[in-house]
């Protein structure tokens, strides 16, 4: 059995996932990390935030998926939630495009950082479709194992879970949608928030933020705070 260990992840989700963390591949992508280690090369995110999606959402409180493709790549700014960086890093230019459309759609007020985990914490799952990266080396773990995983974790919630709201944006997203069982789920699409993107005009004006609410309402769930503070 492949044990999880050094990493901070909640007691829900290696229920959930243990039949994956016991896979040959999870084993394969330890070996991959182990490897990268060995000759050198630095990680993103550090190996204790890994997981920090899985910690700081819980399972069984998900109500929201927003799926992102890669961590950061940068020094200092991958923190294991999707499109989230610490505090102390500048807002990165998706993020900031997230947070115009909020402005946009909710009248909220632009946020001082790119901290999200208040969204992770009311359950927004920020999910990675890989986990980790390495340094100034976009997609460079994309092979390694973690799509796999990731996969199987969207099926995982889709299968043993009801009423969530995915958020898919870009066409790297929108083919996780395959994943999810519709009759039980609501998928919202769009383009992604990237500059290249959004300023095209695939992404201003989704209202996906107050949207998922109107779908939570509808199932007597509390609404998402998007409200950054």
């Amino acid at each position: 059995m492949t044990k999880i260990t050094n990493v901070n992840i909640h007691p829900s989700w290696k229920e959930a996932l243990t039949d994956e963390f016991q896979q040959p591949y999870f084993a394969a992508i330890k070996q991959s990390l182990l490897q990268e280690k060995q000759a050198g090369n630095v990680v993103y995110p550090p190996g204790k935030l890994i997981f920090n999606a899985f910690d700081a959402t819980p399972f069984d409180e998900v109500k929201v998926v927003i799926l992102g493709q890669d961590p950061y790549h940068g020094p200092g700014q991958a923190m294991g939630l999707s499109f989230s960086v610490p505090r102390n890093v500048g807002t990165p230019p998706s993020l900031e495009n997230m947070y115009k459309e909020l402005k946009t759609d909710l009248d909220l007020e632009m946020p001082p950082h790119g901290d999200l985990t208040a969204w992770a914490e009311q359950g927004v799952f920020l999910l990675n479709a890989s986990l980790t990266v390495r340094a100034r080396q976009a997609n460079s773990h994309q092979k390694i194992g973690w799509q796999k995983f990731t996969d199987a974790v969207i099926r995982t919630l889709s299968n043993k879970r009801e009423g969530l709201v995915f958020l898919l944006w870009g066409g790297f997203a929108k083919k996780k949608a395959s994943l999810i069982d519709k009759t039980k789920h609501h998928v919202l699409t769009s383009g992604h928030p990237s500059p290249l993107s959004a300023n095209r005009g695939y992404w201003f004006g989704n209202k996906h933020f107050s949207k998922t609410n109107e779908l939570l309402n509808a199932q007597g769930k509390e609404p998402i705070d998007w409200q950054i503070k």
